[in-house]
């Protein structure tokens, strides 16, 4: 397989950064000094929460398509107040809400890309708009040949149109693609179009054992981490 799939789709959020822990730190950050204490991974929980029912109005069609951006944003002001988080600057909810900005990756994230590009050609398929993807290939080191997603599609994943604009900009048909992320729904809608599939695992994405061991739909490849993928693959 590996000498006819060419080119490597990446989920983003979950799969190749640790969103949790990164959320919770930056909140810490930019709120502790204000003189607010509240719990920092609940808080990252809750605004991650608001996630999927955002991108819904959009995939639904009841909103025209907005960049995550804008939507996490609009999510951040829902979520702080149930911690009684109010009154905050303009500086301080823009700069907390590019949190997202500056997520760090899983350790093995940066060293499984560089192996697979050699390879592959590489990329993230993600609902994260463009900037954001920039903002995180920058700060950890990520080697992508292309950034797509979202905001080339206009829409989110798992609607068809996100996989099948990634595979038309390669210019490769989607047997020639594979979707690589540790969430399984995202697996089986990539593989219903014609995209073959891999499962990084991330049992902690949520907490402690709060993640994907395992995929719970049938995969081309299952790995423990993005080096053990490249292994997999041969590279």
């Amino acid at each position: 397989m590996q000498h006819t799939v060419k080119a490597l789709f990446f989920d983003v959020f979950g799969t190749l950064m640790d969103w949790r822990v990164s959320v919770a730190r930056e909140a810490r950050v930019s709120l502790e000094p204000l003189g607010h204490s509240l719990d920092w991974f609940a808080l990252a929980d809750a605004w991650r929460a608001e996630y999927q029912p955002a991108m819904e109005e959009i995939r639904s069609g009841r909103r025209p398509f907005s960049k995550l951006d804008t939507l996490h944003r609009e999510n951040l002001e829902r979520v702080l107040p149930r911690f009684g988080v109010s009154g905050l600057s303009e500086d301080v909810l823009a700069h907390l809400n590019l949190a997202w900005h500056r997520l760090a990756a899983w350790p093995d994230t940066a060293p499984g890309l560089v192996r697979l590009k050699r390879q592959y050609r590489i990329a993230p398929v993600s609902n994260g708009n463009i900037s954001l993807m920039v903002d995180l290939a920058r700060r950890n080191g990520l080697p992508w040949d292309a950034i797509l997603g979202s905001e080339i599609a206009g829409s989110f994943k798992p609607q068809p149109r996100v996989y099948l604009a990634a595979c038309a900009a390669l210019d490769l048909p989607p047997v020639e693609c594979m979707m690589v992320a540790a969430h399984s729904r995202d697996l089986a809608a990539a593989a219903t179009h014609g995209l073959r599939t891999a499962h990084v695992a991330r049992p902690n994405e949520h907490g402690e054992g709060r993640g994907e061991p395992a995929p719970t739909v049938p995969v081309d490849f299952a790995a423990a981490d993005m080096e053990d993928l490249a292994t997999k693959l041969g590279v």
